[in-house]
This record gives structure tokens, sequence and C-alpha cells, in this order.
């Protein structure tokens, strides 16, 4: 049985971020992607430049509100892990991902808000070796969602 994940997308300002987690997402077969707050939604040209189409081939749902996003997900079983640098955080390669878990990943600047993380059954964070403290939102989304997929299952 395959691992079912969901990409919550909060606050994502780049409507080329958005075009390339929708491609990701693809990628790695993720069963749907919420863009919440104000992220963009297709169609919009700069989101289908950069999905190549997958903006097509991947579920898809807007919500303004991320709380209730989490909350019916929770009610669904879901396990609720965000990607972001917080002092809770353990390194992405020690998460052990369930059989539904739901990703969240925040604004380019300023992450996943405090209330959002508040919400979460866990937080994760990529380690940083270089001079730089953090990657592309999108980039870091790709790298989470690869690990989601092959993890072996429990």
């Amino acid at each position: 049985m395959q691992r079912r994940i969901i990409l919550l997308a909060h606050n994502i300002r780049s409507l080329w971020n958005v075009g390339s987690l929708f491609r990701t997402c693809d990628a790695f077969a993720i069963e749907k992607i919420i863009l919440a707050g104000y992220c963009a939604t297709p169609p919009r040209r700069e989101i289908s430049k950069t999905a190549l189409g997958a903006e097509h081939s991947v579920s898809w749902e807007y919500i303004l509100k991320a709380e209730k996003a989490i909350a019916a997900l929770k009610k669904k079983g879901y396990v609720i892990v965000a990607l972001e640098q917080a002092k809770r955080a353990i390194e992405l390669s020690q998460f052990q991902p369930p059989q539904k878990v739901c990703l969240i990943v925040g604004h380019e600047i300023l992450g996943v808000p405090h209330e959002l993380l508040a919400l979460c059954d866990a937080v994760t964070h990529i380690p940083m070796h270089g001079k730089k403290e953090s990657l592309n939102v999108a980039v870091a989304a790709g790298i989470a969602l690869h690990h989601l997929r092959s993890a072996a299952m429990r």
C-alpha cells in the first residue's frame, strides 16, 4: 500500500514556486495540494510555466484558513508535519512518516507561522551545511516529499 501524502502550501507568494510545487507533487504522486492563505491558484500563466501541465494532473483545492484544512485532515487520520526551522524540529532524515501525512510548507521568508506550528504533530527541518540558512521553498518541499515518499512503510 502506498503512503498517502498531501502538501499544504501556506502563503507562498511566488507563482513560479506554486508552479514548481505542482510539478514536484506530480513527480512524487502526491494525493493533493492544498493552497492556503494568499497562495495564487491556477489558472495563471506563471504557474503553468513551471508546472508544465501538472496543475491539471495534480488534485488541488484552495482554502483561505489553513487551520480549517488541518482540522479536517486530522479528523481523517492524517499526521500533520511542518517543514520549518524551529526549536522542536527534528532532522527530516530522522522523521519516520506514517501511512497518512500532510506536509506544510510556508512563506518564502517568514516560513510557517507559529499558530500553524502549534497545530502540527511534528516539525522537521533540513540541515544546512553551507553559509545560507535555508533553501527555496519549492526545493525544500521537493527534498521533504522525496523523503516522505521513499521512507520505508511502518
